[in-house]
């Protein structure tokens, strides 16, 4: 006997084991304890043909076959790249994957470093072909297997939500989970039912989200609720209590938040386009300059409006005028439309001139010192394009925000803006809280 035939070249065995579900992992001895005794075992058999056990433990627990992104299979791999293992030690060939393309990938990294693949309980030599025949027909099953096992996961959600059965996931905002059911949430229940009945009065999200943050309703993660949530909710016929599912939506075990009377009422607001809805508004928007407009003898000017021929026409009069009749001020009534249109330029040419910004950036500062000059610039810029698409009651929410004054005479009109109002827009606008008109 010669020399060479005494010495045994070692191999390093690494044992893998994975689990699919958490189920069970917190006993003291599970799924994985199982795998890996079993594993063990058979590589103590080996222990005359010169097989070692590495001491890394390569365990995936809790984690679908379906993916390679699994961290102890990563550290796998990585230690076979750096030619720290010469065979993988299996309990079955879909601990490792379920997937024929995942394991095609696995078998090249394993060839590329000359590491041979052992499964326990399924015996097969992977360097031969007729090895690599019987490992890609039982691949085969293992996949059929894993997506037999997700069409039947799919048909059971799916008849569970037919019959109304929350199926987990996170309940809507409003409610919770209780014994595996749909339930109210107490006060944010409340909170639910005051967004629909709140927005059948005002119409539009972007109020109807700075309200609700006025009043400190919070989503789940302790933010204030945006116009887009808003707007998920009252499309969501959970809160009618039905089952919504893929376009479907059944009769739900829960009870619901939402009458139909006051869902009906919202839907009905929801089918109008948003500038319909905000010509709507446009009644019970208090005038745009009310309080602030003046006249060349200091006194102010008050709205009013009249109708001839069905039509409405609205004006600011000057309260010298009222007083003392017609005459007594040089400029004693001025059309709504056209004032108002003249300070909404004069503040939509303010957002695009860079003096005005860096002094809007330079109030902003001594209030939030992480402000810069470029967040300033782009949030006063962004209201420009944005203006249009804002409800009345948003435009003129923004107007009293901006401006201090206005003072109109016979040779035109000045208008006095607020520096401070300039820097809480921007802080405004940097944290979404002016949205458009829906």
């Amino acid at each position: 006997m010669t020399k060479q035939d005494t010495i045994l070249r070692k191999l390093r065995c690494a044992v893998y084991t994975r689990k699919s579900s958490e189920e069970g992992l917190e006993q003291e001895f599970n799924s994985l304890h199982a795998q890996r005794d079993a594993c063990e075992a058979y590589v103590a058999s080996q222990r005359s043909e010169g097989w070692v056990l590495v001491r890394d433990q390569y365990d995936d627990g809790g984690i679908s076959g379906g993916t390679l992104d699994r961290p102890g299979l990563q550290r796998l791999l990585q230690d076979i790249e750096d030619g720290l293992v010469d065979v993988v030690v299996v309990y079955k060939i879909d601990r490792l994957s379920r997937s024929l393309a995942d394991f095609a990938r696995l078998v090249e990294v394993f060839d590329r470093n000359g590491v041979t693949f052992v499964s326990v309980t399924q015996s097969f030599n992977t360097t031969t072909s007729m090895g690599r025949l019987t490992l890609n027909i039982l691949l085969s099953f293992a996949q059929f297997e894993r997506e037999v096992t997700a069409e039947r996961i799919r048909d059971k959600v799916a008849a569970s939500r037919r019959k109304g059965i929350w199926m987990d996931g996170v309940p809507p905002f409003g409610y919770r989970v209780e014994s595996r059911k749909l339930a109210h949430d107490g006060e944010r229940a409340e909170q639910a039912l005051w967004i629909f009945r709140r927005f059948i009065e005002v119409g539009s999200g972007t109020i109807l989200a700075r309200e609700a943050a006025e009043r400190g309703i919070l989503n789940r993660t302790g933010r204030p609720i945006d116009k887009k949530a808003i707007y998920r909710m009252l499309s969501n016929r959970t809160y009618l209590g039905e089952a919504p599912f893929k376009g479907d939506s059944f009769p739900g075990e829960h009870d619901a938040i939402v009458d139909q009377t006051t869902w009906d009422r919202v839907h009905a607001i929801l089918k109008e386009s948003p500038r319909k809805r905000a010509a709507n508004t446009w009644s019970d928007t208090p005038a745009l300059l009310k309080g602030l407009l003046y006249g060349p003898d200091g006194a102010a000017f008050s709205p009013t409006h009249t109708r001839k021929g069905g039509r409405l026409y609205r004006y600011y009069v000057s309260q010298t005028v009222l007083k003392y009749g017609a005459g007594t001020c040089p400029v004693g009534r001025v059309p709504a439309g056209e004032i108002e249109a003249a300070v909404i330029d004069q503040l939509r040419a303010v957002f695009r001139q860079p003096e005005i910004v860096a002094g809007t950036w330079k109030a902003a500062r001594s209030q939030d010192e992480e402000i810069t000059e470029a967040d300033a610039c782009a949030s006063l810029q962004q209201l420009d394009p944005l203006w249009d698409e804002l409800f009345p009651a948003e435009q003129a929410r923004l107007v009293a925000l901006l401006v201090e004054r206005v003072d109109i005479g016979t040779d035109g009109l000045n208008v006095r803006l607020r520096v401070d109002g300039l820097a809480g827009l921007a802080r405004e606008m940097q944290v979404g809280g002016i949205g458009e008109a829906a």
